[in-house]
């Protein structure tokens, strides 16, 4: 029974400073503000953690792995369970407060994160299966970099979303506006074909676009 409730007490300190750093960042927070939020002692924080730095890394690589598990569980077909996206949301979105703060802050933590996700992502979009189609890029690597800087950019700017829309978009009440928003623009075609082309003729045309990098190999060979 105590190692069970050793592991209860260790999940309420890490979610507290989940709460505590998305609130207050690095320099804010505090291993007594955070074991007054949590109900212990600061000794049982430095028990469990070490040090605040220990405490962010952890922090770090539970918001890491929730993001992941959470991917992968709504691509598995997680979204076709009525119950999956409450309790994605339940947990999902006080990482996501954390990390809006911690990529703000920047951090080797935050780093590492950012370079995991675009590595995640690259390697879904690479094997999409039958719930994902495969995307139209002859630059996978840069295609999986900026959809995961845009989905990012979505949580640092949270608050400015929240002014737009009245409604914070990282709450249970104020997400679901965000998510079919989100769903719509990955969903529509804006712009017509021919647009497309000639946008991507003209950067073609630029130095470092395609074309460009074709006309130098040749003149090289």
């Amino acid at each position: 029974m105590a190692g069970d409730e050793d592991l209860t007490a260790r999940a309420r300190i890490r979610d507290a400073a989940l709460e505590q750093f998305a609130a207050h960042g690095v320099k804010g927070t505090t291993i007594r503000g955070v074991a007054e939020a949590a109900g212990v002692s600061p000794g049982l924080v430095q028990h469990h953690f070490g040090s605040k730095d220990g405490l962010r890394a952890a922090c770090d690589e539970y918001a890491i792995d929730a993001l992941v598990t959470n991917k992968k569980k709504a691509l598995d077909g997680g979204m076709g369970d009525p119950g999956f996206l409450a309790l994605a949301m339940r947990t999902g979105i006080p990482v996501q407060r954390y990390l809006a703060r911690a990529l703000v802050d920047g951090s080797p933590g935050a780093a590492r994160f950012f370079d995991e996700a675009v590595a995640f992502s690259e390697e879904i979009l690479a094997e999409p299966g039958d719930l994902l189609n495969k995307p139209t890029t002859s630059d996978l690597r840069a295609y999986a970099a900026v959809l995961t800087t845009m989905s990012f950019g979505v949580l640092v700017l949270h608050e400015h979303l929240h002014r737009s829309l009245g409604a914070d978009p990282l709450t249970m009440e104020g997400y679901p506006r965000l998510g079919r928003a989100m769903f719509d623009i990955l969903t529509d075609d804006l712009l017509p074909p021919e647009l497309v082309e000639q946008a991507r003729a003209a950067m073609d045309r630029l130095p470092g676009g395609e074309g460009q990098a074709d006309e130098e190999g040749q003149a090289g060979g």
